[in-house]
Order: structure tokens, then C-alpha cells, then sequence
């Protein structure tokens, strides 16, 4: 099958007729046969013992996380604030192995280890502060042992006792509420400060953790203009990882984001400005258009950014664009779902900010092209959208209540200029979950690229969720 649909065309036509598959497939209201009504009589509310047991985390300390029975009457502040603060730890460990050959480069064994703890202070459901460790990573460097090629084994020690998370967020409103008890005015303003997550454009122009302060304003009423807009402004000084995974020591980073509720889409319109002086970086401006929207049974959205490099190009600041859809539909009668989704890279796009494990921007594409954030296994097809179109097709399937899963994908990217080669490639993913705490999951694909050169790679991995 990878032979007949190797070239750029192949790709195109086998996706053709997934797609017309996929719209063919009938409603279910049409094949009922009948309406869908639903039942008026009342569902009894569930009694405690009926509720499944709870998954506590690591540790708690104050009200439990998620549990039921009466709510603590908590502290009252100065400012008339009242809290009921709570410590809880959780945290997961992943530990996996895996064997990667994507052709061109040398063949990759390894076993690589990854721990994530949070200790989360809660003040209400709207303060708190977030303590993050990562002690078996450095960066995109995990703690296992590595050989490339016909290299010896290497252990890789990235032990560390270096904060990954740590950050104050809260509303301003919550904190202040005798300023406007009957809630008339504009004070619903939330904000966080310190070393936070930044995701913004579906992680297209920002994934990454950044020492950063941002504002938001919710619920913003333009006069004559009857949706609902939420707008964030965020400056970071620190943290900053650019289109290569690298931290860059000089970057700064300023931006506004904004995303506005229609009655039939969500629109989100963001802006974003690196300042960087050094060498191998340099300024880039960025801005990004996305809208996500059901139509009929189906789900899509439409995303596109550009870069710029005013002073000079490099590999972290270029000209370009990225162009990016996206298609899916649960299918009739059961949880399964199809999608397909495409891209297309117009010169060279980079982002203003990625996390050492992100990979690059494409991986919203599938499993295909995103990286797994563990080790060095790469994406089958690459994240990184220079200078090419792709698609990928994929269908999602559940089994046993939900807790087995089944990823199967069909992708290819082609380049648009000369001098690159185009790829395909076939993808699965399972996942099991076993009993509370832990997720087996198994990763594998072969590729095929111009010129004969094909790939392959098979991993697995234990998560465990506390």
C-alpha cells in the first residue's frame, strides 16, 4: 500500500476517498428512521454510595480534592475574600523504550524516564499557586540510556533540581470583592505571574513554559457588537525557548490574545513580538487567525499564522506561513471517530516560543507528526512545516467502556521546492487503562520516502498518574 500511494498524487487520491467515506456516512436521525426526542421523566440524583470511589492524589492536605459533603466556611480576608486552602501533590512517571530509524539518520534504542510532581496550593477555585519539578529531565534531555547507531550504550544522567513550574494566578474580583458586591462592574480581571505554561494558537505560535505576567479581561462587552471576547496580554522575560527547542537567554517576549464567542464559532486573533539581540536568533513578529466551528455532524477548524524576521533570518526567526485544517466526525451509533487533517507550509514558518518537548508546530497534525515528549523518538513524518504540504488520516476507535483505544493513521507530506524529498507513512497508537493510576501504551510506524529510503519505529510506555 505504501508503494502505490508514494508519490504526492498517491497520497491526494487514497485521502479522496477517505473523505468521501466519511461525508457519505448518514446521520443518525436518518438511519433511525425516527426522532430523537428526549425522555421528560426525572433521573433521581445519585446517593454517595452510588458514586464511583475517588482517585485522591499524592498527597492532601485541607479539602480533598474532588470529594463530596459540605464545603468548609474557610477564612474570611480583609478584603472580604474567603478562602479554604488546600495542598494537593499529584504528578505522573513515565517510563518508556522504544526503537526509532527514520532512514537518514542513525538507528535509535533507548530507555528513557520522565517524572512531573506538582504541589498546587489552593486558595479558592480562582487563586492558588502552582510549584512545578521535573527531576529525571533537563530540558529536552531525559534520564535512561541511549545508543544511536553502532555507538555503545550511554547512560544520560539529567537529574536536576531545577523549577519547571512556579506561579500565583487569581482574579482580582475573587480577591476584591467589596469593591463591587452586586458584580456591576469591570473587576472580573484575572492574572498570573512566574514561570507558567503558554499555549496559544493551538500551540502553533506558542508552547512553551515562560517566566511571564499576563492580564486577562473576560466577558468583554463591545457596544453594537453582542459577542462574547476574552482578552489576555502577556509579557515574558525570561524562559524563553525559540523555533529550535533552545533556550535563548536574551528573548523577551510581549503579546496580546484574543478569543471572541459567535453563536456559530469561536474565534481566536493573537499577536505576538519576540525581542532578541542575539546572534543567532533576532526579533520575530508573529501573528496568528483561527476559528473552530461545528457544521452539521462535523467538526472543524481553520488556523493561519505567519512569522517575520525584521532585521535579520535565522533558524529561529524567518519569513513564512503555515496554513493548517482540520476535519473530524464521531461516527453514528458509537464513540469512534474519523478525522483528517491538512497542512500547508509557505516558505519558512517559526514559532515565537517551543518547549524543549514540543517537537515543531505540526503536531496537532496526529501521531504521525507529533513529538511523544519522552526520549528522543521522533515524529514519523516530522513536525516542522517548511516548504511543504501534508495530510494525514486517521480513525480513532474505543473499546471496553472507553479505557482501550486504537489510533490507526494514514499520512505524507511533499515538498514544494526542489532539493526536498516527500514521505509517506502508516502510524498506530494503543492505549490501555489499567486500573486507576496507569496507562500502557504502544507506538509504531514504517515510512517510506523518495529515493527508496524507508523508516520504522516501535515503542512502549508505562504512565502512572498520582
Amino acid at each position: 500500500m505504501l508503494k502505490k500511494v508514494r508519490d504526492g498524487a498517491g497520497v491526494v487520491r487514497e485521502i479522496a476517498v477517505m473523505l468521501a467515506v466519511l461525508v457519505a456516512l448518514p446521520s443518525p436521525a436518518v438511519a433511525a428512521g425516527s426522532g430523537s426526542a428526549l425522555s421528560d421523566k426525572p433521573i433521581p440524583m445519585k446517593k454517595d454510595s452510588e458514586l464511583p470511589s475517588r482517585t485522591p492524589p499524592l498527597l492532601e492536605i485541607g479539602p480533598r480534592f474532588l470529594d463530596s459533603g459540605n464545603i468548609d466556611s474557610g477564612i474570611e480576608l480583609p478584603t472580604g475574600a474567603i478562602w479554604q486552602p488546600a495542598l494537593w501533590v499529584f504528578g505522573d512517571f513515565r517510563t518508556g523504550v522504544g526503537y526509532f530509524d527514520n532512514g537518514p539518520g542513525p538507528e535509535i534504542q533507548e530507555w528513557a524516564n520522565r517524572l512531573d510532581l506538582f504541589a498546587n496550593l489552593q486558595f479558592t477555585p480562582t487563586e492558588r499557586i502552582l510549584l512545578g519539578v521535573s527531576p529525571l529531565r533537563r530540558g529536552g534531555k531525559f534520564t535512561g540510556y541511549t545508543r544511536k547507531g553502532s555507538s555503545p550504550d550511554s547512560f544520560d544522567s539529567a537529574f536536576n533540581a531545577d523549577i519547571t513550574a512556579f506561579f500565583f494566578e487569581g482574579e482580582f474580583g475573587e480577591i476584591f470583592p467589596g469593591l463591587d458586591p452586586k458584580d456591576r462592574h469591570a473587576f472580573d480581571v484575572g492574572f498570573a505571574v512566574g514561570r507558567q505554561p503558554v499555549f496559544f494558537q493551538e500551540g502553533i505560535m506558542i508552547n512553551d513554559t515562560i517566566d511571564a505576567v499576563a492580564v486577562t479581561r473576560d466577558t468583554v462587552l463591545i457596544p453594537g457588537f453582542s459577542p462574547d471576547m476574552r482578552v489576555t496580554a502577556l509579557y515574558g522575560w525570561n524562559g524563553v525557548h525559540r523555533n529550535d527547542n533552545l533556550d535563548d537567554d536574551d528573548a523577551q517576549i510581549i503579546g496580546l490574545f484574543t478569543e471572541t464567542d459567535f453563536r456559530t464559532n469561536t474565534l481566536n486573533v493573537d499577536f505576538s513580538y519576540v525581542f532578541s539581540s542575539t546572534g543567532n536568533g533576532g526579533d520575530t513578529g508573529l501573528f496568528g487567525i483561527g476559528t473552530t466551528q461545528r457544521i452539521g455532524h462535523y467538526n472543524t477548524a481553520l488556523w493561519a499564522n505567519l512569522s517575520w524576521a525584521p532585521d535579520r533570518k535565522s533558524a529561529v526567526s524567518n519569513n513564512g506561513a503555515l496554513l493548517f485544517a482540520q476535519l473530524s466526525r464521531t461516527l453514528p451509533y458509537s464513540e469512534d471517530l474519523v478525522y483528517v487533517n491538512a497542512f500547508w507550509g509557505i516558505d519558512t514558518y517559526t514559532s515565537a516560543a517551543r518547549d524543549p518537548t514540543s517537537g515543531g508546530p505540526l503536531g496537532q497534525m496526529g501521531i504521525l507528526y507529533a513529538a511523544v515528549g519522552l526520549g528522543n523518538y521522533g515524529a514519523a513524518l516530522g513536525n516542522r512545516p517548511a516548504d511543504a504540504v501534508g495530510m494525514s488520516v486517521g480513525y480513532q476507535m474505543f473499546f471496553h467502556e472507553e479505557r482501550t483505544q486504537l489510533v490507526l493513521e494514514l499520512g505524507g507530506r511533499e515538498p514544494t521546492v526542489s532539493g526536498q524529498k516527500g514521505a509517506v507513512a502508516l502510524g498506530a497508537r494503543l492505549q490501555f487503562g489499567l486500573g486507576d493510576r496507569y496507562v500502557l501504551q504502544f507506538d509504531g510506524f514504517v515510512s517510506d520516502q523518495e529515493g527508496g529510503i524507508t523508516g520504522a519505529g516501535l515503542r512502549s510506555e508505562i504512565t502512572v498518574r498520582f
